[in-house]
């Protein structure tokens, strides 16, 4: 591995520590930045950039529901949740059950692709 790739997997081990998910790999991101065009028609990877649903860059360590300028669900804007990876699996998994009400109507139902989108989301979230 390459001095920067082994500093990524170090970083993903640390914020992840205690997960019950593995941390994420250098392949696990990019795969998960493979993964994000599915996501790209509704979220930006850009901070500050809404579009259907809240920018994702950042989210890792975010307040749920408080994305500057974005117009939350009532499900999600007074929601408590900070959303932590284990958080992330969860919604994603099965969002209209972790959060009712939430407009986010896709899931992604396999494990590994959750594992590669939330490595991804956590290299483009500046730790917290």
């Amino acid at each position: 591995m390459r001095p920067f790739q082994l500093l990524l997997v170090a970083l993903l081990d640390s914020a992840w520590a205690g997960s019950p998910a593995p941390a994420g790999t250098p392949e696990d991101v990019a795969r998960g930045a493979s993964l994000f065009a599915r996501c790209g028609a509704c979220h930006s990877a850009a901070p500050g950039e809404n579009r259907i649903g809240p920018p994702l860059a950042g989210v890792v360590g975010r307040k749920a529901g408080s994305a500057a300028g974005f117009a939350y669900s009532p499900a999600l804007h007074g929601s408590s949740t900070v959303w932590t990876p284990e958080m992330l699996d969860a919604f994603l998994k099965a969002p209209a059950t972790f959060a009712p009400g939430t407009r986010m109507i896709l899931s992604l139902p396999r494990p590994d692709d959750r594992r590669a989108i939330i490595a991804y989301l956590s290299s483009i979230s500046p730790p917290k």
